[in-house]
């Protein structure tokens, strides 16, 4: 943590910006100017005074004000805290453009491969954690953003992100997925459509669910899990196989499992006492059903029971908090937790250009974790002749 707000001030500072424009995707300036982030910028010369003078507010956290005093003073631009905004305002795509660039960089030297091979997990491909957050700007009227994101299990990397208004809901067709792929979301994501979007990809998923599912035995009979789940005992897993009919008209059901384990006393009692004062404070009335469910955790798989067991499958779904710890690493280091714009464009400029400050920072990390004397890595187009 501490390595990465060192990053930060790095990039604040741009003392060295010949290393930080080795990290940057090739045509980065010519996308400047086609994607209009260059376009009638008077008082940058070029796309390296822009970025270098965006960057000062974004990864520094300065005010308009004082980015253009801090950029004058550096001989980077002369511009005002107005020129400053404008350009912000319409350089969300090219801000876009270079973060999907950075992260398609370390997705393609990625492995294909993330467990060893001959354990019966042959058809996994990737373990992908997916989760969005909830931007707001400030003030009662401010409009909302969500940022929707999906990480790498095995290198906690970000392989996919989109910004959307609020309106853009939180699903697992959000997603492009790939045949083996693992994705692993949180209740919100335990929808029939989004599950059977997941199996048409050849996916499969790990996502925790309630007993709202509506789940089918192999007859088509309603699946009586609260019955099942009352004969646990704790420290025993539970594995059922049950299915699940799509919604979509003509649609073939698809079989599932549900993993489950009891949780201890105490933890069933802080759960629901926590569903007790999340009811109280929207004025909801709980159902008893909701209640004895909190003391379970459940865990819903596409994986049949020789590629993962029951133990595994639960065991792997802990690692969903990781992407937990993401979204508080860019809240906390990068300031993403409030958005200080109150205009659409501007917003979604800003928003942009964090996710480009994040990707960024990770690839001066990676820099970083391999050592040269020279303090960088070396770039073959870049050679001089003698």
């Amino acid at each position: 943590m501490d390595m990465q707000a060192a990053f930060v001030e790095e990039l604040a500072d741009l003392e060295d910006w010949a290393l930080v424009e080795r990290l940057l995707p090739e045509g980065w300036e010519r996308q400047a100017r086609e994607l209009g982030a260059l376009r009638r910028a008077k008082g940058f010369g070029d796309a390296e005074a822009l970025l270098r003078t965006l960057l000062i507010h974004l990864a520094g956290g300065c005010s308009l004000k004082e980015t253009a005093t801090r950029a004058a003073e550096g001989n980077v631009a002369q511009v005002s805290s107005v020129a400053v905004w404008k350009r912000l305002r319409h350089s969300g795509e090219w801000f876009r453009w270079m973060t999907e660039a950075l992260m398609r960089a370390w997705v393609e030297r990625l492995p294909q491969e993330v467990l060893p091979r001959g354990h019966g997990v042959e058809r996994i491909r990737r373990m992908r954690l997916v989760d969005a957050s909830l931007i707001s700007e400030p003030g009662d009227t401010g409009s909302d953003w969500r940022i929707h994101y999906a990480v790498d299990l095995r290198t906690l990397r970000c392989d996919f992100v989109e910004v959307t208004g609020v309106e853009g809901g939180e699903s697992l067709k959000r997603f492009p997925l790939a045949p083996g792929d693992v994705v692993f979301g949180d209740r919100i994501y335990a929808t029939r459509a989004g599950l059977h979007y997941v199996v048409r990809q050849g996916a499969d998923a790990v996502v925790r669910v309630t007993t709202l599912l509506p789940l089918k035995t192999a007859s088509g009979k309603p699946f009586a899990l609260l019955k099942k789940l009352c004969k646990l005992r704790c420290g025993q897993v539970g594995d059922w196989s049950c299915w699940i009919a799509p919604q979509e008209p003509g649609a073939a059901p698809f079989p599932v499992r549900v993993c489950a384990l009891k949780k201890s006393r105490i933890a069933a009692q802080r759960s629901r006492e926590k569903l007790r004062k999340t009811a109280a404070r929207k004025g909801h009335h709980l159902r008893a059903k909701t209640v004895e469910a909190a003391g379970y955790v459940i865990v819903l798989t596409t994986l049949p029971a020789q590629v993962l067991s029951a133990e595994q499958v639960l065991e792997m779904y802990r690692g969903r908090w990781q992407i937990e710890l993401v979204f508080k690493r860019l809240k906390s280091i990068l300031g993403l937790g409030h958005l200080p714009k109150h205009d659409p464009e501007g917003a979604r400029g800003w928003l942009h250009g964090k996710l480009f400050v994040a990707f960024l920072v990770e690839a001066l990390l990676r820099a970083g974790e391999s050592f040269f004397p020279w303090g960088y890595p070396l770039q073959a187009q870049r050679r001089v002749a003698a």
